[in-house]
């Protein structure tokens, strides 16, 4: 059974920063895409960033540079060191795993099947 385990996530001033990690247990495809999406409320769930699995990276264009992706394949761990937090930021973030939706489809949901419980980042203003 896949499970997805978030940790991290917490309340930070405006330009703070965090580490959120997800632990991938029972994953045992080695070509897959990760990736961290977020939910504000009364919005919909959208993609932050990716890592493939040759492990090239793409970001929204609205983490571009104070977001980075970044994954420890021994520990079957991601992360995403996030800088310069900023308080439109403040949603529920959820890591993903899965095939990918194709070439340029990295940020999209439809492209993983398996979906951590999420973990809440605050950003106060």
């Amino acid at each position: 059974q896949v499970q997805l385990v978030e940790s991290g996530g917490g309340s930070v001033q405006a330009g703070g920063s965090l580490r959120l990690s997800c632990q991938v247990l029972g994953y045992t495809s080695n070509n897959y895409c990760m990736g961290w999406f977020r939910q504000a409320p009364g919005k919909e769930r959208a993609g932050v960033a990716a890592i493939d699995s040759d492990g090239s990276t793409t970001y929204a264009d609205s983490v571009k540079g104070r977001f980075t992706i970044s994954k420890d394949n021994a520990k079957n761990t991601l992360f995403l060191q996030m800088n310069s937090l900023k308080f439109e930021d403040t949603a529920m973030y959820y890591c993903a795993a899965g095939p990918g939706a194709g070439a340029g489809l990295i940020l999209n949901s439809q492209g993983y099947n398996y979906w951590g419980q999420g973990t809440q980042v605050t950003v106060i203003s």
